[in-house]
């Protein structure tokens, strides 16, 4: 028996009818499928999401993303529903942080302040101080006043990457983004080889060793923006390949490589699993059903909008 399967144009204008009948909006990351960015209202990073989030007026709010960020367009919107068009789209960097765990060292160290990378869970987010995105991190770290020590988590190599930049001396979570530390240094530098002209950017989630061979370092919002306005023609990019999409409509006439990852596969990049576990037909059902829907107990959300709100207040 043959099943009828809508095409990407049919299913992206049932999709806006949809959002027109139900006052929705839908927020896309850099990261998803290219079908899903066309049809989102907005199209952005973590922290140009979040105020996103904050400002919407629409009832509905679909989330193309994974959960920790869905999380957080709840716990700005608690009167809103929010939709995740499969709940099974998590993170690597969120999952190596358990809030128990981290719940015992932040009791070890009471007098520190507590810094979280937005991508963690809501739970973590409420056992924090203040949070953070890669694009203003380091604006976060420099208003801590210096005599006060600090927590990060629970990105290391963002971590680092921050002392550095800073010259704070923090106590560092010991997580990543699998997808951040696929890249292979030496194939890297076999591709650097044979296109010389590329600039290599890469974001502050990477390893190290990769970070120390690109000439930009930044969020996706940075990278994309330092694309567009740098007089080079070709860059080798060192974060998940979904940003190629955005990047590539910004400057069609550059050329732009994704960086190697260590393993081989489709792409000969690094893809985000959980990013592309939303597609066009899930998004659809779940504008469609209004479900699955995140939900968070209001305490929770209480304790988490603090850090967060905090970030948006430096971020304006």
């Amino acid at each position: 028996m043959n099943v009828f399967k809508p095409n990407t144009a049919e299913l992206q204008e049932k999709i806006n009818v949809l959002k027109e009948k139900k006052n929705a909006v839908i927020l896309a990351h850099y990261y998803q499928e290219p079908e899903i960015q066309q049809i989102a209202d907005f199209v952005g990073d973590s922290l140009e999401l979040a105020k996103k989030a904050a400002q919407t007026e629409a009832d509905i709010i679909v989330f193309a993303g994974v959960h920790f960020m869905a999380e957080t367009a709840k716990i700005l919107n608690p009167s809103r529903k929010v939709l995740l068009p499969d709940l099974q789209a998590g993170c690597s960097l969120a999952d190596s942080c358990p809030p128990d765990t981290f719940g015992e060292l932040k009791a070890e160290y009471p007098d520190h302040v507590v810094v979280t990378y937005i991508n963690c869970s809501a739970e973590i987010k409420a056992l924090s101080d203040i949070v953070c995105t890669s694009s203003n991190a380091e604006k976060v770290i420099n208003s801590i006043p210096k005599d006060k020590e600090i927590i990060f988590a629970p990105d290391r190599n963002l971590g680092k990457y921050l002392v550095e930049k800073t010259g704070r001396e923090m106590l560092l979570w010991d997580g990543a983004c699998i997808v951040h530390e696929a890249f292979s240094l030496d194939k890297l530098i076999v591709l650097h080889k044979e296109n010389p002209q590329a600039e290599i950017i890469a974001h502050p989630e990477s390893e190290e060793h990769i970070l120390k061979t690109a000439k930009y370092v930044g969020s996706t919002s940075g990278m994309l923006k330092y694309v567009k306005e740098s007089p080079k023609n070709s860059f080798i990019v060192a974060t998940e390949a979904g940003i190629l999409y955005e990047m590539q409509k910004d400057v069609p006439q550059k050329e732009l490589i994704p960086a190697p990852a260590k393993e081989d596969n489709s792409c000969a990049c690094s893809e985000c699993a959980f990013m592309k576990m939303n597609t066009l037909e899930k998004l659809y059902k779940c504008l469609k059903d209004e479900t699955p829907e995140i939900l968070l107990e209001e305490d929770l959300m209480e304790k988490a909008h603090k850090p967060i709100k905090r970030m948006m207040e430096l971020s304006y």
